[in-house]
């Protein structure tokens, strides 16, 4: 159960390593946007789109790599006075809870993606981003990549669960 795992957190660490990247591309944008505006009083529209495009996979696929490495935010207060047991029975209805919502998000996205697609859908404005498209696919992707995680929660709970009573997760491991 472990090793599969790792393997579904190695495919949310290579989603987590795009949302980084996308990040510091957009960061990079909005200075040279800025720079570019208020030096030589120009502002391509094109960059700014792509700026607020890269907004997609960094907030759609950082949500799982953040869920991966405990970064969500949890009600603690309770969590941390609840037996090790108890906090892998939560986590594992968390877990299932998850692997629905991103399950059902992403099937729902699918036929929003195919038909900009198919429509060949482009930026209304003038001199836009072309493949509008690719920017709505992160949708299920981002979605999907959630599921997997709550997968990988989800076995991790489960092989908690399993252990014998007054093991800690560090022993179960």
């Amino acid at each position: 159960m472990l090793k599969t795992a790792d393997k579904l957190e190695r495919i949310i660490e290579k989603l987590g390593w795009l949302a980084r990247a996308s990040l510091l591309a957009m960061v990079l944008l909005v200075a040279v946007d800025v720079l570019l505006r208020y030096f030589f009083s120009i502002s391509p529209v094109p960059l700014q789109e792509l700026e607020w495009h890269l907004i997609s996979p960094v907030a759609l696929l950082g949500i799982s790599y953040a869920l991966k490495h405990r970064a969500d935010v949890r009600v603690d207060l309770f969590y941390e006075r609840f037996s090790p047991r108890c906090k892998a029975m939560v986590d594992l209805v968390s877990a299932l809870l998850t692997i629905g919502v991103g399950s059902y998000i992403a099937w729902l996205a699918w036929p929003y993606v195919t038909q900009s697609y198919a429509m060949g859908e482009g930026s209304p404005n003038p001199g836009g981003l072309p493949y509008r498209f690719l920017l709505k696919a992160f949708l299920p992707l981002g979605f999907a990549a959630l599921a997997l995680q709550g997968c990988a929660d989800a076995l991790r709970s489960l092989k908690e669960l399993q252990a014998p009573r007054g093991t800690t997760r560090e022993e179960a491991a």
